[in-house]
């Protein structure tokens, strides 16, 4: 087998360079665990952006996904299949909500409710033809089409990628008073996230999720929470939105809901709204099929058995306070909620690249987003032990990079 340097220059020749990874080659993985190339193991605390809730290769849904591999995978939407209604009515349950459409990845589910709520502002508000408006938070993360990008404030996401979509409006993240203000009669909803992720583990003001419901109630406007990033146990609770008892009138899930294993995504609605979708006027040929279905099945079945929202909130809690107790002065700030911590480093103690590259020597894997943000999101699977092991391993990393190295990358 080729070593992680040759397996890194393939990829680099012969892919887009889309992406700036660590040089790191994962090979295998187990729990909160993977090993690379050469068989070095490390602590995964990035859970891929947190789609891998239940652990690597949790044996129940690897189990679900290899029975169903040999019974069918794929029929299409233009046939039932046999789990497609045991999964929807699982998935209603589990999330509280009347009806679900399912997809295959976030930004597909994204768009999924960006034109539910458009169709819905048309056939229900009465909204004029083409003049429906949805609005939107500065330095939110919504997936990658280009739709998607057109309400993008970030340069790297939407620059060079125009002529932009109309039909958004940005105003600033945790700000009612903002939303209410943006909002008109051709306003049909408000797409946020419970927790901007990829800015660097937002977390909003107490009390801001239930406030821009009820102003959402009081203008007719739907209010859109994008859970693919919190849903499905990652703040604590099941939801992000249950924090507040906030529940939206559309939810977007996706990542955990595969555990890892496969591309499964939903948005949910009450059927008052989501009846405004026919046959023919959307749909995925991949969205729903058995496979994912099983999969899907297999992965709420493991959140609930293992109880992973409470171990989420007692463990995060706990991490950012194991956090906040080390000894440096680089740290500016450390936030979140259950196991999705952004740990934000001071200007003077340089980028947070460098800080990542150390802990991956040291045996943990975590990312930096903009630029000055670690964001940890282990596994739900991950024990006090553990959490303890990793606390030494960062604090380690803080003291052995130096704030000049942070101009650097690698």
């Amino acid at each position: 087998m080729a070593n992680s340097k040759e397996l890194i220059r393939l990829a680099e020749q012969y892919g887009a360079h889309n992406y700036h990874p660590l040089p790191v080659v994962v090979a295998k993985a187990k729990g909160i665990w993977v090993w690379d190339v050469e068989g070095r193991k490390y602590l995964d605390m990035l859970s891929a952006y947190s789609a891998v809730n239940q652990g690597h290769c949790h044996p129940a849904i690897a189990g679900a996904l290899k029975r169903q591999l040999a019974r069918v995978t794929l029929t299409s939407r233009a046939f039932h299949n046999d789990k497609l209604g045991p999964f929807l009515k699982k998935l209603c349950q589990y999330a509280g909500f009347e009806a679900a459409l399912p997809m295959n990845t976030g930004a597909e589910a994204v768009e999924t409710a960006i034109k539910l709520a458009r169709k819905w502002g048309y056939e229900k508000k009465g909204v004029a033809k083409d003049r429906a408006e949805i609005i939107v938070c500065a330095e939110n993360f919504h997936g990658r089409t280009s739709t998607i990008v057109s309400f993008s404030t970030d340069p790297d996401a939407h620059g060079g990628y125009g002529p932009a979509m109309p039909g958004f409006r940005i105003i600033p993240y945790d700000d009612a008073v903002a939303l209410e203000k943006a909002i008109t009669p051709n306003t049909v909803g408000f797409l946020v996230e419970p927790i901007q992720g990829e800015a660097g583990v937002k977390v909003p003001s107490s009390g801001y999720l239930k406030k821009v419901k009820a102003i959402c109630e009081r203008h007719n406007v739907l209010f859109i929470a994008d859970e693919v990033q919190t849903g499905f146990c990652r703040t604590g609770r099941p939801f992000c939105w249950q924090h507040e008892n906030a529940r939206p009138d559309v939810m977007i899930v996706g990542k955990a809901l595969g555990g890892g294993m496969y591309p499964v995504s939903a948005v949910f609605a009450r059927w008052k709204v989501m009846e405004v979708i026919r046959p023919g006027q959307h749909g995925s040929t991949f969205g729903g099929n058995p496979l994912a279905c099983a999969v899907g099945m297999a992965s709420l079945d493991v959140l609930k058995r293992e109880k992973l929202d409470v171990r989420a909130a007692k463990l995060g809690e706990y991490f950012r306070r194991q956090l906040r107790a080390i000894p440096t002065d680089k740290i500016k700030e450390v936030r979140g909620m259950g196991l999705l911590t952004g740990m934000e480093l001071k200007l003077e103690a340089g980028k947070a690249r460098p800080y990542c590259l150390r802990m991956k020597e040291l045996g943990i894997l975590a990312k930096d987003t903009h630029e000055q943000t670690i964001r940890f999101a282990p596994p739900l699977v991950i024990s006090k032990r553990d959490v303890d092991w990793a606390v030494k391993v960062i604090a380690r990393a803080l003291k052995e990079v130096h704030g000049h190295e942070g101009a650097g990358t690698d």
